[in-house]
């Protein structure tokens, strides 16, 4: 057996033949860990457990891991809701490996023939899971791309809140105002369009005073998203990424893609990136008839801040707008061509996640 140490990549973890005893599938929860102990020869169950997911919990979890001297986590949904257990075994020097909840699902309903639930047979499943996987995906401590995840969902949320602020501002000024205000509204513009509304009876007195209050919550938010933007801006840029080097990927989509892509060498090549980036087209051919279909599966964060990257070319001159009327010019439809493009995209943005890969080893 090889020595216990944590793969730095994918491709490290095929090239030293990384091979466990024992895999241990984690099945987490908010309260508990529950865990289930796979022979790697016979893949049959040789201890279970489970653990209250607090710090006395995860010592004993530790503790019970170490009766086994060759060891591989296998930690459903790392990424998700698994994070914080998954970050504190790695920090505690544990080889962990993720595993996709929509993978353990199907081993959990291949290996049993039915789809009855529990947390023992989820987590072994996560751990047949992670012993089947080609290309298991090794789990690293948080960096700088998880750092850039988190600012970017938090733009997202500001932002968000602010549609729903503005949304409500609109409905009361549109019964305060006959016909409303124009659709795009700043703060500043409601807060003018409010100080001639002279209020005639206690209703409209509310609704004023409930809009004042609303221009008020949406000048906050614009000073916060105006902050973490600029935050997320120093950040990627710090990073040395050479994705805001592409038309029409700023630092907010920069960051959406580094957040979420994470290490890029668990992609071999660009067709698994679209695969992954939804941009893809799904293959739906039957006996002599070959077609594609329009692919929702894969990241839709990805996705939607390639959509955004596409959208820019489209409306200014360029390489990207010329592709996009030469694909009109064969025939295809504005939607299709507009999914070319976003595949080119997708091509060129893992060209430039591989090239900056490799000038950091």
């Amino acid at each position: 057996m090889l020595q216990v140490a944590l793969p730095s990549s994918t491709h490290e973890l095929e090239e030293k033949g990384y091979v466990m005893a024992v895999v241990i599938g984690v099945d987490p929860h908010k309260a508990s860990n529950t865990v289930a102990v796979i022979d790697e020869a016979t893949r049959q169950v040789i201890g279970r457990e489970r653990f209250p997911n607090d710090m006395k919990g995860n010592r004993a979890m530790l503790v019970f891991a170490h009766q086994f001297e060759s060891r591989l986590w296998a930690v459903e949904g790392a990424n998700g809701i698994g994070s914080s257990v998954a970050q504190r075994l790695v920090a505690a020097g544990e080889p962990v490996v993720d595993v996709p909840a929509k993978l353990a699902a199907r081993v959990r309903v291949f290996s049993s023939g039915h789809g009855r639930k529990t947390d023992d047979t989820d987590a072994r499943s996560v751990a047949l899971a992670a012993i089947s996987s080609e290309r298991p995906t090794p789990v690293k401590p948080d960096g700088v791309t998880v750092g850039l995840r988190l600012l970017a969902d938090r733009r997202n949320d500001l932002v968000s809140l602010r549609t729903q602020a503005v949304c409500r501002l609109h409905r009361l000024l549109r019964e305060l105002i006959a016909g409303g205000v124009p659709r795009r509204l700043s703060a500043e513009r409601a807060r003018q369009a409010l100080n001639r509304v002279r209020p005639s009876n206690v209703a409209e007195r509310i609704r004023k005073q409930l809009a004042t209050e609303l221009i008020g919550d949406i000048r906050v938010l614009d000073r916060r998203i105006k902050t973490v933007t600029a935050t997320i801006t120093t950040e990627v840029r710090a990073s040395n990424s050479s994705l805001i080097e592409l038309f029409g990927v700023g630092p907010v989509i920069a960051a959406r893609i580094l957040g979420e892509v994470g290490d890029v060498a668990r992609f071999p090549t660009r067709n698994h990136f679209a695969s992954y980036s939804g941009t893809a087209p799904i293959e739906v051919s039957s006996a002599d008839t070959t077609r594609h279909r329009l692919s929702r599966a894969g990241n839709r964060r990805i996705n939607h801040a390639i959509h955004m990257a596409a959208v820019s070319q489209i409306r200014n001159p360029g390489p990207g707008h010329d592709y996009y009327q030469r694909k009109l010019t064969e025939g295809k439809s504005r939607k299709e061509a507009l999914r070319c493009l976003k595949r080119r995209i997708s091509d060129a943005i893992y060209r430039q996640l591989t090239n900056d890969a490799k000038q950091t080893t």
